[in-house]
């Protein structure tokens, strides 16, 4: 049975390239409403433009989700300029590999921040009112990675495990 995404509202985040911008695009595509959040603001206004001239509806914030007050205020404000979010498809992500000398650390911190705790801050911002409608949908994007380590990958698949 296909699922119809009609007059749905999705947020996709990282939606400035990658998998978000194409999700975002397909999503766009079957009648779903697209809020677009990322750190790149061009990128994510010209992805709404051509949403937007395609027939679709599109809204997009800028935001870093390793901000948890930014990611929340950004989604919030995507919720109400589209309506009640129906799917959150949390999608940004970083790869660095894990140096050992000299230790990597903050970028070791910073893939943990956007891999994990982006998507905690992001789930966080739909999910009350979500559990309060008794509706909605949440996605995640991992990794195989997080099933196998990698030889120089710890910190990449530790935080696509969490």
């Amino acid at each position: 049975m296909a699922v119809s995404f009609a007059n749905k509202v999705a947020i996709v985040t990282g939606a400035s390239s990658g998998i978000g911008h194409a999700v975002a695009k397909e999503l766009a595509g079957r009648g779903c409403k697209v809020g677009l959040l990322a750190r790149r603001r061009e990128l994510i206004e010209a992805l709404a433009g051509e949403i937007q001239a395609a027939g679709g509806q599109a809204a997009f914030a800028p935001a870093d989700v390793t901000e948890r007050a930014q990611t929340v205020a950004a989604i919030h404000e995507l919720r109400d300029r589209l309506g009640p979010v129906d799917l959150l498809f949390a999608n940004s992500g970083l790869g660095l590999p894990t140096q050992l000398e000299p230790m990597n650390t903050e970028q070791v911190v910073s893939m943990i921040q956007v891999n994990l705790l982006g998507v905690v801050y992001s789930i966080e911002a739909v999910l009350p009112q979500m559990l309060e409608r008794k509706a909605g949908h949440l996605a995640a994007v991992s990794s195989l990675a997080s099933y196998k380590g990698l030889p120089g990958e710890s910190a990449y698949c530790a935080s696509k495990a969490g």
